[in-house]
């Protein structure tokens, strides 16, 4: 009666392994390609952050961490063997009220789908218009 008693929990715990291993799998599809935080002026050389990445044939999305001291205008341009993508990305804040507080949301406005037909290095630029103190993290997600 004893063995019984070890084999329900070891099975127990054989399922939720494989379970847990199939979830992550099926997580695999949103991965982050690209990521930046910027929040250091010696980031930027001349006033814009540059850098080089591959990408995969595929679709991607940008997604932003911003904050009230952000950029308000943050342009981003990737370029490729044959791709090309240009967008100024405008910083909107939501006002939230609770009842008894207010308090602001932040996001970036503008077109942050893309798509790639091939596999190829891009170089991107990140230009903050400015203002090289506000800080901002920048991710490029394959979807």
């Amino acid at each position: 009666m004893n063995k019984k008693f070890l084999i329900i929990p070891v099975v127990v715990i054989i399922i939720i392994i494989i379970a847990v291993s199939q979830g992550t799998d099926s997580d695999k599809k949103d991965q982050t390609v690209f990521h930046v935080t910027l929040a250091d002026p010696d980031q930027y050389n001349e006033g814009v952050y540059s850098d080089k990445f591959e990408l995969n044939e595929g679709n991607y999305s940008f997604r932003f961490v911003p904050n009230g001291d952000s950029p308000q205008i943050l342009s981003i341009s990737l370029q490729g063997e044959d791709f090309d993508f240009e967008e100024d990305f405008k910083l909107n804040g939501t006002l939230h009220e609770t009842g008894i507080s207010e308090y602001y949301t932040w996001d970036y406005n503008g077109e942050k789908s893309i798509s790639v037909a091939s596999f190829q290095e891009i170089f991107i630029q990140i230009h903050p218009n400015g203002n090289v103190m506000g800080s901002v993290s920048v991710y490029l997600i394959e979807n």
